[in-house]
């Protein structure tokens, strides 16, 4: 292995995901000299395993659903999936997983891509192995930042790596529909996966340990997911664990705590994230190999002065918009100790305070109906110690509804702060909401108040008329 002589830079930032990106982005701008590191393709997990591909494949599902709900249109696409056009598009998504136009954003912004595996080396030091075995060292003048993500985690049972087993990487870049596929799980990536895969016309069993599907969101999200899933002609199993599975020549046998034998021709586990930082030479800098990294609001790791952590890494919110905006927030903090302020912006809200990870993070679960949600459930937020009222309103009461899809099925919930009279957490579930959850993110951060929201009038006919509802749930108890 050959090394070259150390190159300095302002940043160097580890992991060219969206996270990474984002940082280098905003260094960049703040005329910081920038290193990324990146050892498989640059955008990243999101770009071509994750976001991208899943939304890709769960885009004609949800428009047949919903076109299926139209009279006058629901006879003309009665027929199934055309599933080698789904999964070109796909394909098309994710560049055919090739990252040239990702590399081209990068040296549009003046940051300098290393290719090969990145390690820490001591304080402010950097190693980086690359593909030929050249060693390449890079130094930090203000900050290394860690934004390598995360991987999935895989159950510990006897012979599972015999098996085989996807992940949510093969669920999202497979490149035939499964026969029959076991889903193991109850979260977001199990959710949309046995919506995407059953709408392509794979037999689902999903497989869930827990009460119900979406347990971080409100109850009633995962009630309504789960019907639809069963009206698909999935077959959902809750309170059920898999105790053993083995492949039988090419079938999958899955072996429940319940005592059923399942068989299926691949089976997805979607049972939680691990951080990428098995392998990052955590321990040269005091910090322990394969843990998430504890960071303050402004995203830089407990006790450190020079090392950052943001996106999945520090388990904050494993979201791609979150870690984005944690991005954000890091790259205007770093930028701001380079340049010698003072005092940093870390109060609630603050330029370079991270508020949102706690208060107000949003989320969509892009399965048919859709959830989606932002800041505190009704349980978290009385388990946090909050004076609540939750106001619930069936979507059909709104004209809007009826006239986006006949037999419109849909729920919203908000979360009242009852001592300042401010919203702390909102739900929708139903076809479209996905695009209604930013007026409500916008009311949860901005702490708007319930008679401010009076004057945010909705236009007519629309499902965000929902908002009015919900108003008047709450003005009539």
């Amino acid at each position: 292995m050959t090394e070259t002589e150390s190159i300095a830079y302002d940043v160097v930032v580890l992991g060219a995901g969206p996270v990474g990106e984002n940082v280098a982005d905003r260094t960049r701008a703040a005329g910081l000299s920038t290193a990324v590191v990146e050892s498989e393709l640059v955008g990243g997990e999101c770009s071509y395993w994750a976001c991208m591909p899943s939304k890709a494949l769960l885009r004609p599902a949800i428009a047949r659903a919903d076109a299926r709900r139209v009279p006058g249109l629901r006879q003309s696409v009665q027929g199934p999936l055309d599933a080698p056009a789904v999964l070109a598009h796909r394909d098309y998504y994710v560049s055919h997983w090739k990252d040239d136009g990702q590399i081209a954003w990068l040296d549009g912004i003046g940051a300098d891509l290393y290719r090969g595996h990145g390690r820490l080396d001591g304080p402010r030091r950097v190693t980086v192995e690359g593909p030929d075995g050249e060693r390449q060292v890079l130094t930090a003048r203000h900050a290394v930042v860690v934004s390598t993500g995360s991987r999935a985690l895989l159950p510990n049972l006897p012979g599972l790596a015999q098996v085989k087993p996807w992940t949510s990487r093969e669920a999202t870049s497979a490149h035939a529909v499964p026969g029959r596929l076991i889903v193991v799980g109850g979260g977001v990536v199990a959710a949309e996966m046995a919506t995407a895969w059953r709408a392509l016309g794979s037999e689902v069993t999903v497989l869930v340990r827990g009460k119900g599907l979406l347990p971080r969101m409100e109850p009633f999200a995962g009630e309504l997911v789960a019907e639809a899933l069963q009206e698909a002609g999935a077959d959902v199993r809750t309170g059920t664990s898999v105790s053993a599975v083995t492949r039988e020549g090419s079938t999958v046998v899955a072996l429940t705590d319940t005592g059923d034998r399942i068989e299926a021709d691949e089976i997805l586990f979607a049972t939680g994230r691990a951080p990428r930082t098995d392998d990052l030479g955590l321990d040269t800098v005091g910090l322990e190999p394969g843990s998430w990294l504890d960071v303050d609001d402004s995203l830089q790791v407990v006790g450190s002065e020079w090392l950052y952590a943001v996106g999945d890494v520090n388990h904050r919110a494993l979201l791609t918009h979150q870690g984005k905006y944690q991005a954000r927030i890091a790259g205007a903090a770093i930028a701001a100790r380079a340049a010698g302020v003072p005092l940093l912006e870390t109060d609630p809200w603050g330029a370079h305070s991270a508020t949102a990870d706690r208060a107000a993070v949003p989320q969509v679960v892009f399965t048919d109906p859709e959830a989606a949600a932002v800041g505190l459930s009704l349980a978290e937020a009385e388990a946090a110690g909050h004076r609540v009222r939750a106001v619930d309103v069936n979507m059909s009461s709104v004209a809007g509804a009826g006239l986006y899809a006949d037999g419109y099925h849909g729920r919203a919930r908000m979360v009242v702060d009852l001592d300042r009279e401010i919203l702390l957490g909102v739900t929708f579930v139903g076809p479209g909401v996905g695009e209604l959850i930013h007026s409500a993110s916008i009311a949860v951060a901005g702490e708007v108040p319930i008679g401010r929201l009076w004057h945010a009038v909705p236009s007519y006919p629309t499902v965000s008329e929902v908002w009015l509802r919900l108003l008047e749930g709450y003005r009539d108890k």
